[in-house]
């Protein structure tokens, strides 16, 4: 059993995600960051950086935290949405790096000053929205040539997409891009996806979710 200890936030969505996809059976933990429950020592001893996502895998007795490398860790575990040729893994693998070093970071520091931060400061939202919009850019331009983003659908489009499907959050405008369109329309199809992108449910949403078979936990 998985243990997931997460927030309704694109980081936490990835691994949700994911887990649906697999079809692995999980139970979540609502970690409460308007309380800081991030920062409890209980917590701190599962991630370090005090940050969700963190599981722990009860089969193993081993605990994961920071999102791409739960992803890499439920790929392997479960023998699907990775390829086990070499090529093909770092395909994945350079995908998810580019999610986790760019999309990431950008996206959420154009969140932060838009929707969080005290005061409007224009030059930085600027910097922060159109670095997120090339990086789509550069998504787009992959797309045009593949179905998904390493030729076979992986963890690298479970990553990014959690990300960009907020894109209006964010205000990144994906007017013009055609093939991150047809691509974002693609993954929000699968039923995984779908029900994984409500683990939790955002702010707002009813409380009520089965999750891989088992209730969610709230503490």
């Amino acid at each position: 059993m998985i243990e997931l200890y997460t927030a309704p936030t694109p980081n936490g969505w990835k691994v949700s995600m994911a887990l649906e996809e697999m079809d692995i059976a999980y139970r979540v933990h609502l970690v409460d960051l308007s309380s800081g429950e991030q920062h409890t020592d209980a917590f701190r001893r599962l991630n370090p950086n005090g940050r969700i996502p963190a599981i722990v895998d009860t089969d193993n007795d081993l605990s994961i935290f920071e999102s791409g490398a739960i992803l890499l860790y439920l790929a392997e575990k479960s023998g699907r949405l990775i390829p086990s040729d070499t090529a093909g893994r770092y395909q994945v693998m350079q995908w998810l790096m580019f999610q986790m070093a760019g999309i990431g970071p950008m996206q959420g520091q154009a969140v932060s000053f838009i929707r969080y931060f005290p005061e409007t400061v224009q030059p930085a939202i600027d910097r922060y929205v159109n670095e997120s919009r090339r990086l789509y850019e550069v998504l787009d331009t992959r797309l045009r040539d593949v179905e998904y983003l390493a030729d076979e659908y992986s963890i690298a489009d479970i990553a990014n997409y959690s990300w960009v499907r907020s894109h209006k959050w964010a205000r990144v405008p994906i007017d013009g891009l055609a093939a991150l369109g047809r691509w974002m329309d693609a993954m929000a199809e699968k039923p995984g996806i779908r029900k994984g992108s409500n683990v939790p449910p955002s702010p707002g949403r009813a409380d009520k979710v089965k999750a891989g078979g088992a209730a969610i936990v709230t503490r």
